[in-house]
């Protein structure tokens, strides 16, 4: 039931608009074994910070033991979704869906301090908002051609802005723009054709990393299949779900839907783990929208990583020699919500001359978790710190990543650490393998 009636549906101490199911919380049998792989817990060593603390939380509000109050959502806006616990999880809780419930409760029933919402709404506005982030980008590139940024960064200036001031420090040069718009409607498949697929250009990709939008386009096509990429198509609501704004999500999610089955896809190709997830989980946010329920179920079923379909379509053999040493990132997203691990270490082992090492903590949080790192970046900084050691000990000159917000943070604590280590997208590799050329600035073994 949704409107405005659903409103008034109690469900212990929260109200009737998709409250958190109680069917996942009983499964939870409190063994524990979620706690040596919560990146909040170890670091916090809080047992509120833990998925077994934050399912006894959510509980005792379920059965009307307890509020929404300022703890409740300290506690539960301090996970990172990154889901980590599902995978440990013996007893299969999808924690996942409990805490965008909960989180979903709280936008809705929880005041919070008036700049902090503030910041909060203007944040999830800019990065979901097509016609923001052009205008956005197209500023920060005149910021940074013009010198300004370099001016700004030797004053210390930046350290009087609080948050803001820590979001420029995650800036990424700003690409020319031109680059998104090289990208076709439909890009034809070359020589046998395999498939129509469909592909999802998002938000923060598509204006902050057009060149991996590029570089997936163009890999595919060279494996075979036709690609289109629907102008109708806008933000895909993931951020919006996994910081609670449900409703907002659905309606993107909505219009998500209708773009690509009206492209005829095979398949919806996504490039982006946060994106990839929530996608194949439209069946769960719409499960009780009666004109779209069914249309996200085979929704849901058509959306693949890039990984994955190649996966399922050996890579063609016209890959030239990459010579570099790398290792891969685990978005968690992609591990964890996907569970797609091995499928990207294929793709990257088909690469000729490629010499991938293993990271270790591997699918341990670097700390972005979508805005995570924008709303708690102490907490941040600290998965960060623990992620840089690890990949400091592989010797890499590249680090791969399928996910834009881990790519930013990354790139942010090596150039912080003065490692002259890349962060590319896996897309990327194979589409320089394909065209025999690597940027300039990269070194070989």
């Amino acid at each position: 039931m949704t409107g405005p009636a659903a409103d008034k549906i109690a469900a212990g101490g929260f109200d009737g608009i998709d409250p958190p199911d109680t069917e996942i919380y009983l499964d939870c049998v409190h063994c524990g074994f979620c706690l040596p792989t919560c990146p909040t817990y170890l670091v916090l060593g809080n047992e509120m910070d833990n998925p077994r603390g934050r399912i006894y939380l959510t509980r005792a509000i379920s059965e009307g033991r307890s509020k929404i109050t300022d703890r409740f959502v300290e506690h539960m806006n301090l996970c990172l979704l990154c889901r980590a616990c599902e995978t440990a999880c013996p007893s299969g809780v999808k924690f996942g869906f409990l805490m965008e419930a909960a989180r979903g409760q709280i936008e809705r029933n929880y005041q919070y301090p008036p700049a902090e919402k503030r910041f909060r709404d203007h944040v999830l506005r800019t990065f979901t908002d097509l016609d923001r982030l052009e205008t956005l980008t197209g500023l920060l590139r005149l910021y940074q051609q013009s010198g300004l940024q370099s001016l700004v960064r030797a004053s210390g200036v930046l350290s009087l802005f609080g948050r803001l001031g820590k979001m420029e420090a995650l800036l990424p040069p700003i690409p020319d723009q031109r680059l998104r718009k090289e990208l076709p409607e439909v890009l034809p498949a070359r020589g046998q054709k395999r498939g129509r697929v469909g592909f999802l250009a998002g938000c923060v990709q598509r204006f902050f990393l057009p060149q991996v939008n590029l570089a997936t386009a163009h890999a595919l096509a060279e494996n075979g299949f036709e690609v289109v990429t629907p102008k109708e198509q806008g933000c895909c609501g993931s951020l919006l779900v996994h910081e609670g704004e449900r409703e907002h999500a659905k309606a993107f999610a909505r219009r998500t839907i209708d773009a690509f089955e009206r492209a005829g896809v095979d398949f919806i190709v996504v490039n982006a783990a946060g994106c990839g997830s929530v996608m194949k989980e439209y069946w769960e946010l719409l499960h009780s929208d009666p004109v779209y329920r069914t249309r996200a179920e085979a929704f849901s079923k058509k959306v693949r990583d890039t990984s994955e379909l190649f996966a399922q379509t050996p890579v063609n053999g016209r890959l030239r020699e990459l010579p570099l040493k790398v290792t891969y990132h685990d978005a968690c997203h992609l591990a964890h919500g996907q569970k797609v691990r091995q499928q990207p270490r294929n793709l990257l082992k088909a690469i000729p001359g490629l010499q991938l090492v293993e990271l270790a903590e591997s699918d341990f949080c670097c700390g972005s978790a979508g805005v995570y790192n924008v709303f708690h970046p102490e907490v941040a900084q600290k998965f960060l710190d623990r992620k840089i050691d690890r990949i400091k000990e592989t010797g890499a000159e590249v680090v791969v990543s399928a996910n834009p917000g881990c790519t930013f943070q990354i790139e942010r604590g090596l150039k912080d650490r003065g490692l002259g280590v890349r962060v590319v997208h896996p897309m990327e590799l194979l589409d320089w393998s394909y065209r025999g050329a690597m940027p300039p600035g990269l070194q070989r073994i």
